[in-house]
């Protein structure tokens, strides 16, 4: 489930990245894109890491 979401939230903002649409409605643009490159990535790892140690 981690590796989807990650995966999800990554492919989401860079969607709309690139589309120019805001990732988030009512918050202004340089806010959520950290979050985006901290907490997909961070998804992906957990789930890996949780995958492999099963």
């Amino acid at each position: 489930m981690f590796v989807l979401f990650g995966a999800a939230l990554l492919v989401w903002a860079g969607t709309r990245l690139r589309s120019g649409a805001p990732v988030v409605e009512g918050v202004s643009s340089p806010l959520p894109v950290p979050l985006v490159l901290l907490f997909g990535p961070a998804a992906l790892l957990t789930g890996g890491w949780l995958l492999l140690s099963a």
